[in-house]
């Protein structure tokens, strides 16, 4: 067996097993491993003002994306592609709320405490915290969706987990 990018193989080159070291979160320099070439692919293609939107396990990612690149991201939650994406991933400076989630519909008795969580990931990335963050009302936010340039669809469980990000420009 030998070992080449952190995978081993047998000898017949199969592959066998991922290896990776106890705390290795990234397979490029300053690029979290989380990111999918695709992904990345997708963030560079973006330009100032685009958005994408990072979808709970319930949102309709394939009927929203029909004019959007959606990209499959089934094992992973939002909260760690939010954050992911947010080192390398400049928010819109030129608009007051670059970060939207869906909004609760009136009556609907769901908490949000991924909500929290957004706010400290974002808090982390942008000077403005909690100040960058706004909502939609939940059909309004399927409209926006529907002009999104990608969607990324999760197998995230929390009710109204949707963002959408607002690209702004790297500087």
């Amino acid at each position: 067996m030998y070992r080449f990018a952190n995978v081993a193989y047998r000898s017949d080159f199969q592959k066998k097993e991922i290896v990776g070291r106890e705390g290795d979160d990234e397979m490029l320099k300053g690029i979290p491993k989380i990111l999918s070439p695709e992904l990345l692919k997708v963030l560079c293609e973006m330009g100032h003002s685009d958005r994408i939107v990072i979808a709970d396990g319930n949102f309709p990612a394939e009927s929203m994306g029909k004019n959007a690149k959606v990209i499959r991201m089934d094992g992973h939650g939002t909260c760690d592609i939010l954050e992911a994406i947010l080192q390398v991933f400049p928010l819109d400076t030129y608009v007051e709320k670059p970060v939207s989630l869906m909004q609760v519909m009136p009556g609907d008795k769901v908490e949000t405490p991924i909500w929290a969580d957004y706010e400290k990931i974002v808090s982390a990335a942008d000077e403005r915290g909690a100040g960058a963050i706004g909502q939609i009302e939940r059909f309004a936010f399927y409209e926006e969706a529907k002009k999104a340039y990608a969607i990324v669809a999760t197998g995230e469980g929390a009710l109204y987990a949707n963002v959408m990000l607002q690209k702004g420009v790297v500087i």
